[in-house]
């Protein structure tokens, strides 16, 4: 049942599975970039944070295993002094546009190791697309990678054995493409209890992985006050169909994805004693202002005649 909910809301969403069968990310940024996605850049200051966090109590840096990491955007950001703007700008240089995936992937490697690491941790991707996670680790982004689909079949043992070693299992935008199910298999597979920061569509039902995190003695907290913008619209039906989706549920969308912008929220799980310890509000402080325009986003209207879908300009 819940399954084809997922399902269901996903179909309020547009399709962008050809992004992820190139051999490199210039289409990845070309795509999501022209619709203004920024989730991870919005994200960045409060994973350094909860981060920081980890790696005090713990006494040392943090392997995280990044969920849905594509083409390694998080690594690039939590490891290197980019961002996705730069990095856009970067794969849409026409010089970056004229090259094979071989010569990018030899120039991306020495870019990164150009700028200073700044230490937030070890990165290890997954995902369910070969392609994307051949090129993070051609361009050195994670120290190991494992491509798989975990909502059909369980992880070998030669890959359980490369994502053991990971204490922070993120995502900044897997939930709702993947299940509970992939997070059970992935939580097996680890030698220790992790932390868990997922940044969560309000669109999506979030209550299966905390109730999963339960039963292995972890408690789960939502930063209230937040949400976190991942991208613009991409037409006025994924705008309708969403604001759709969210009343269905009984979640009022004003103010919010009515602005023209898929909105997150986030969550994390993590040993009781730990969440003890440590609070969520303690220790993240957001700071964050809606971007003062977001050029061609779908917004409501109200009048007189009802509400109505415009662009705003």
């Amino acid at each position: 049942m819940l399954q084809m909910q997922i399902q269901n809301i996903n179909k309020s969403k547009a399709v962008f599975d050809d992004i992820y069968v190139s051999t490199d990310p210039r289409a990845y940024f070309s795509v999501l970039g022209a619709l203004d996605y920024m989730i991870p850049d919005v994200a960045e200051s409060v994973i350094r944070q909860i981060l920081a966090a980890k790696t005090a109590m713990q006494g040392r840096p943090s392997t995280v295993l990044d969920v849905g990491c594509s083409y390694g955007i998080n690594a690039a950001i939590h490891r290197f002094p980019v961002n996705f703007a730069t990095l856009k700008k970067r794969y849409a240089r026409r010089e970056m546009m004229q090259i094979d995936t071989g010569e990018l992937a030899r120039l991306d490697r020495h870019y990164y190791a150009s700028w200073p690491d700044v230490g937030c941790g070890t990165f290890i991707g997954f995902d369910a697309s070969p392609y994307a996670i051949n090129y993070a680790n051609e361009a050195g982004l994670h120290a190991a990678g494992v491509a798989a689909n975990l909502e059909a079949h369980d992880l070998s043992s030669s890959e359980a054995a490369l994502i053991a070693p990971a204490d922070v299992v993120l995502s900044t935008g897997a939930i709702g493409y993947v299940t509970s199910r992939t997070y059970r298999r992935l939580l097996n597979a680890l030698e220790t209890t992790p932390w868990v920061i997922s940044f969560v569509l309000r669109m999506f039902p979030y209550q299966e992985f905390i109730d999963l995190y339960a039963e292995r003695g972890m408690v789960t907290e939502r930063l209230h006050g937040a949400t976190f913008v991942q991208r613009r619209f991409r037409d006025e039906a994924e705008f309708e169909k969403t604001l759709d989706t969210l009343r269905a549920q009984g979640i009022d969308p004003q103010g919010i994805e009515s602005e023209g912008v898929f909105q997150a929220e986030l969550f994390l799980s993590r040993p009781k004693a730990d969440a003890e310890k440590a609070p969520l509000e303690q220790i993240v402080t957001v700071s964050c202002g809606r971007a003062n325009q977001f050029p061609g986003r779908f917004v409501q209207i109200e009048d007189e005649d009802g509400s109505r879908t415009a662009i705003e300009a």
